[in-house]
């Protein structure tokens, strides 16, 4: 998967500055701030995937007011100082008037500065932490859920799947620590007990001390929220430890790749998805849904990979609406127009509404997840 990922990755950035030939009064430009290299590449590389197959479609078909799209894709390296200066890059050298990104909440975080500073929108793709959307920045506007949204969809399982007492093992940043926080809430509103918290670093690849320490906990179930790489470690090592337990991930991850790469360690796993692509009757449009997973497969791109490029798939399609709708690539037009639209997206019903200090509201779509389990080496649905 990694070396797939890898060309995936020159080819999207080859495609990017490919058509960057084309005159710039003939097109809209549209950011897109990911992580082609580091911790999280793998998923960053597949919303980036995901991007290009709706520009392509979207050209395909005349394009936004008839003009091409042409996105303009950067690497931020997995890393929130490197994302912020990306955003600043494309901002004011590529004069992108909005984009897409960031993936994990830590590099958003980063780059909300730079959208105050420079009064351009992002559409946020991925990135789960609650307090994107409450810390008061008009320009952010997200299809993903948050933690508590997540967690409250997650709710109608906890009984369902026979949760008593979980432990969680989370990723030490904003996201894996809200997630710990929100599910950890939901857990006790439905009668489950929470026992221990522990985290790890988005870098760290032996987990053996936080393992061990969970070892001899009564739960009966461990939460995990970090990026599918590090997911794979983790299962691995927590079969050669012999702990035995039911395991639920957070924040979407790609049970096809634990399948291939973890192998039977992921055996029995439950994940929550936002796009679940073995099951496409599950989506808003399953029409919509079945055309993207034939271009996903047309591309030649992982099967593995379709759960995050839905996300970037989505992004687009609800930014070229946006920018359809104010008739001019305008930041302040776009904002405006982001409010009004609504999308029937892979990833859900996309329709934006005001969330945090009034004047300063930050868009965020209402979201519902489906609950998959890795089962005989398959993804089954547990239920929509």
């Amino acid at each position: 998967m990694r070396r797939r990922v890898s060309s995936v990755a020159a080819a999207i950035v080859f495609a990017s500055i490919g058509t960057g030939a084309l005159a710039q009064e003939d097109v809209i430009k549209i950011g897109v701030n990911e992580p082609l290299t580091g911790v999280v590449a793998a998923s960053g590389t597949m919303v980036t995937a995901g991007t290009k197959l709706a520009a392509e479609e979207i050209n395909a078909k005349g394009g936004i007011n008839g003009k091409k799209l042409l996105l303009v894709i950067e690497d931020n390296k997995s890393n929130p100082t490197e994302a912020a200066s990306v955003a600043e890059k494309l901002i004011t050298r590529d004069k992108v008037p909005a984009m897409i990104g960031a993936w994990s909440s830590t590099y958003t975080l980063a780059v909300m500065p730079k959208l105050m500073e420079y009064k351009v929108p992002m559409v946020v793709e991925t990135s789960s932490a609650d307090k994107i959307t409450t810390s008061g920045n008009p320009y952010i506007f997200r299809i993903s859920p948050t933690n508590g949204t997540e967690a409250k969809s997650f709710a109608r399982f906890v009984k369902q799947i026979g949760i008593k007492k979980a432990d969680f093992l989370v990723v030490n940043n904003d996201w894996g620590l809200g997630a710990a926080s929100e599910f950890g809430k939901v857990l006790k509103e439905n009668g489950a007990e929470v026992g221990r918290t522990l985290n790890m670093d988005a870098a760290a690849q032996d987990l053996s001390a936080q393992l061990s320490s969970l070892k001899g906990s009564d739960s009966d179930t461990l939460f995990m929220t970090t990026g599918v790489e590090q997911m794979t470690l983790v299962m691995k090592q927590a079969q050669a430890l012999g702990i035995k337990r039911r395991i639920v991930t957070t924040g979407g991850t790609l049970p096809d790749q634990l399948i291939a790469q973890a192998g039977s360690a992921a055996e029995g796993s439950y994940h929550d998805a936002m796009f679940a692509p073995w099951f496409p009757d599950t989506a808003v449009d399953p029409a919509a849904a079945k055309t993207f997973i034939a271009a996903w497969t047309k591309a030649g791109l992982p099967p593995g990979g379709m759960p995050e490029g839905a996300r970037g798939y989505d992004a687009v399609y609800v930014l070229a609406k946006a920018i359809e709708k104010a008739g001019a690539a305008d930041s302040d037009k776009i904002r405006a127009a982001l409010w009004e639209i609504t999308y029937p997206g892979l990833t859900g019903n996309i329709k934006f509404e005001k969330v945090g200090p009034a004047g300063k509201e930050s868009g965020q779509s209402p979201a519902v997840t489906h609950l998959v389990k890795i089962e005989g080496g398959k993804v089954e649905l547990v239920s929509k």
